[in-house]
């Protein structure tokens, strides 16, 4: 955030990375801001689908010859990209798309780019192909996923997959009946994937090292290395703004479930799916700061927890990271209804588009299967059939579908940015009203006197977001 991810680029030379492809945070401070990354990268960034008006921006696919063998390696960009960063980074002046993923609504499209750099690579002489996906496994994100791509191409050997931090390891087969090994490594490096191929030539292992501790193996075990003195020298760099104090918590702010336990016995994530106190706070926050009837935030925009205790600046900023701009406009009860809907569509998978929200409280029936429909880039185009938001009050009165209210939020989802375009053409009363993390800031310093407590104590937020309809 402080650097606009440049710090990134620096610590990836440093450990002499061979090859990267894009992700959807690659795109966090716009296209530019990648290009200049690529253009200093000591390494190619590879995507065989992400263009700009019919021309590749990157190198479809890389030859890296080892051991007397040649490795391909292709790379390929989730479409849901266009969903999950600001649209205004795709778009010209206008308005009007420019940059695009290769995406329609049956994945033809990109599975034909696939197909094409893994047909290049074989004829160039690769004797393996590895495809280096950030796509996933999220049904939200089909058609697509790693299994649709698997499914629809033929070549490859083995795909190292990101994007929806698994960490499962699959073998399925591809279009034409061959077996195709797929690994993926979770987040923030609690796993790293790995390939082993023999010297005679086999591909003779694919999967997963782990590291279930808490403490990173690197601290546990004392290494020192020149990645390791990098990163001492760019948090010496910052620590003295990010170790600023600016609150008190007297609770416990989360993003996970206190109780639930995924297989691996890890909480589970519930900013993405159901109310939590944090989320409480962060809407509060623009609710306050802005003045508007209602106020919304993302549970993918709030990525960490903070603990009770002393709240620092480098706090605020890993909850908030993005520097997103709170925005204020006019919206019908029935723009807000649909974009609630959206959010909630995927329960009880999660989604990043799950709004936690003020000035609003509402329940979620997911015994109604999701109607909400999306055009090829990803965008909302309505609903069809019963919607899952019932009982919607805004303060003690019903949501009027017909009234005019003031929504607030970032202009990450308000602007027609987001996965939700239901609110193009609206009337922006504010445009950018401040900074998220500083509204947060302002919020908790000077209406809460710098003491965050009463109403947020309850980990599951104070019952502004109901689920019903869930089986037993």
């Amino acid at each position: 955030t402080l650097t606009r991810g440049e710090a990134m680029i620096r610590l990836l030379n440093t450990a002499r990375y061979d090859v990267a492809i894009p992700g959807n945070h690659e795109f966090d401070y716009g296209v530019g801001q990648l290009m200049k990354f690529a253009e200093t990268a000591e390494y190619p960034y590879l995507s065989c689908n992400f263009n700009k008006e019919g021309e590749l921006l990157f190198r479809p696919y890389t030859v890296i010859e080892a051991a007397g063998m040649k490795i391909a390696f292709v790379g390929v960009t989730t479409p849901y990209t266009l969903r999950d960063v600001s649209r205004k980074v795709f778009r010209d002046e206008a308005g009007n798309y420019i940059y695009d993923f290769m995406q329609d609504d049956t994945g033809e499209k990109l599975y034909a780019a696939v197909q094409e750099a893994v047909d290049s690579a074989r004829a160039e002489g690769a004797d393996f192909v590895y495809l280096m996906g950030h796509l996933g496994n999220e049904e939200i994100c089909h058609p697509y996923t790693y299994a649709d791509v698997i499914a629809n191409t033929s070549g490859i050997d083995v795909m190292l997959d990101g994007h929806s931090h698994d960490k499962d390891q699959v073998v399925m087969k591809n279009k034409d009946g061959r077996e195709v090994t797929r690994t993926a490594c979770g987040t923030k490096l609690e796993g790293i994937g790995y390939s082993h191929i023999t010297k005679d030539g086999e591909i003779a292992e694919t999967g997963i090292w782990k590291w279930d501790n808490e403490v990173p193996a690197f601290r546990l075990l004392g290494i020192h290395n020149e990645v390791s003195e990098a990163v001492a020298a760019l948090d010496a760099e910052l620590e003295e703004i990010l170790q600023e104090v600016v609150a008190w918590s007297d609770a416990d702010l989360t993003i996970y479930d206190p109780e639930a336990k995924d297989s691996a016995g890890k909480p589970v994530r519930m900013v993405r799916r159901a109310e939590t106190n944090l989320g409480d706070l962060c809407a509060d926050a623009i609710l306050e700061q802005s003045g508007a009837d209602i106020a919304v935030m993302n549970g993918g925009g709030v990525r960490t927890s903070i603990g009770r205790g002393e709240v620092t600046y480098g706090d605020i900023i890993s909850v908030l990271p993005f520097n997103n701009d709170i925005c204020v406009i006019e919206a019908t009860g029935q723009q807000i209804l649909d974009l609630l809907e959206y959010g909630c569509r995927g329960l009880p998978e999660e989604s990043g588009g799950f709004q936690q929200v003020a000035g609003i409280r509402f329940d979620i029936d997911v015994s109604v299967p999701t109607g909400v429909v999306t055009d090829a880039n990803g965008g909302f185009s309505g609903v069809e059939g019963e919607y899952r938001i019932k009982n919607v009050m805004v303060g003690d009165e019903p949501l009027d579908p017909e009234r005019t209210y003031s929504l607030a939020g970032t202009s990450y989802t308000l602007q027609n940015n987001s996965g939700f375009n239901g609110f193009e053409g609206a009337r922006i009363l504010n445009p950018n009203l401040n900074l998220d993390c500083l509204c947060l800031i302002d919020y908790i310093q000077h209406t809460l006197d710098g003491v965050i407590g009463g109403k947020y104590m309850d980990p599951y937020g104070d019952g502004r977001i109901r689920v019903i309809g869930a089986e037993e």
